[in-house]
């Protein structure tokens, strides 16, 4: 069972776990052992994910994430299967816990009188430094 918060449980049943061959060095241990962790978490036919929070998730631009509504990490960080094990999991809880986060709608407002102020005599100050950059014209009438 892995707990994402108070709300969201998702069984182990529903998480596809492979071990697979690890990529990189690490001598002949790499070559024996499959150390590395292929996750596979079909959320969109979750019964224990919510409606809002699939939603959330196929919207999401994250390439772990494919257009099927299958989450696919693939950790191998570790020596140890057993902690790429746990790697790749608390990967995915975070991958869910940010989608179950609702973003505040942004209210726009207006300028207070003393920003519109401020920013005309920034303004107004810019364009006197450069007017002292311009070359002196002399008027020969």
């Amino acid at each position: 069972m892995l707990c994402i918060n108070k709300h969201i449980t998702i069984p182990t049943g529903e998480i596809e776990i492979r071990y697979i061959h690890a990529q990189g060095a690490g001598g002949q241990h790499v070559n024996k052992v499959a150390t590395a962790v292929h996750l596979r978490f079909d959320f969109r036919n979750s019964p224990s994910m919510p409606e809002t929070c699939k939603e959330r998730l196929l919207t999401a631009s994250d390439r772990r994430i494919t257009q099927d509504g299958v989450i696919v990490i693939k950790a191998g960080r570790f020596r140890s299967q057993e902690k790429n094990r746990e790697d790749a999991l608390t990967r995915l809880a975070e991958l869910i816990r940010a989608a179950t986060v609702v973003q505040k709608k942004r209210r726009p407002t207006a300028p207070t009188r003393s920003s519109k102020e401020k920013r005309l005599t920034k303004k107004s100050k810019a364009g006197q430094t450069k007017a002292l950059r311009r070359p002196v014209r002399h008027n020969n009438d």
